[in-house]
């Protein structure tokens, strides 16, 4: 059997199956291709569903980052919902990156050119090119270790503009609480918000003032 977490991997070791999913999200619904090798292949999992459901979208014009993409459900959504930003998306793992652009193609076909597909692990592919956000999202593989994440986190001010924001998902048996009080203690308490506990996951809301 393949390793579980062969999706971490920039070319998984799985046998190649594409399948088609659907899902309605935030009122729209959404086809997706997935492939074996990349993470939820058969449906979007939970965890994705509600920080998608809550996550806050800004109205104005932004450049905003789906981290760690996967096949690209939530940024896909952020480019629906806010037409006229830039979403870029990053993924470690190269069948991810492949479905994402399908998935672009058609959900979004008009928007392809304020779309842009990356690859590389975390912040690697944008790490020279000075670029900033508006906003991150992120699901974060928490299997890959908390003190893993807590680095992305500690990167991510450096991302992000002025009063930039960090929307992330974790679930309460993954380590949620505890995460909110590394983060508290990092950062500062003010900055640090969960903005809904449903279904055994929190989202959460980390905002970056500069000024």
């Amino acid at each position: 059997m393949a390793n579980k977490d062969h999706y971490f991997s920039h070319f998984p070791d799985v046998n190649l199956k594409v399948h088609t999913i659907s899902e309605s999200l935030r009122r729209h619904l959404y086809v997706f291709k997935t492939t074996t090798g990349t993470f939820s292949y058969k449906k979007i999992d939970l965890g994705t569903k509600v920080l998608i459901k809550h996550m806050r979208i800004p109205k104005k014009t932004n450049t905003l980052l789906d981290l760690g993409c996967g096949y690209g459900p939530i940024g896909i959504v952020l480019g629906y919902q806010s037409p006229q930003s830039e979403i870029y998306f990053i993924d470690i793992n190269r069948r991810a990156i492949w479905a994402t652009k399908e998935n672009i193609k058609l959900n979004l076909p008009q928007s392809q050119d304020r779309l842009h597909v990356l690859t590389g692990d975390y912040f690697e592919p944008i790490s020279s090119m000075k670029n900033t956000f508006d906003g991150i999202y992120m699901n974060p593989p928490m299997r890959r270790g908390k003190e893993e994440f807590i680095n992305v986190c500690k990167k991510v001010p450096e991302y992000l503009k002025s009063d930039g924001f960090f929307q992330f998902v974790i679930r309460r048996k993954m380590g949620a609480s505890s995460m909110y009080d590394i983060l508290k203690d990092y950062f500062s308490p003010d900055t640090v918000q969960i903005i809904c506990k449903r279904s055994g996951y929190w989202v959460f809301y980390l905002t970056i003032d500069k000024n």
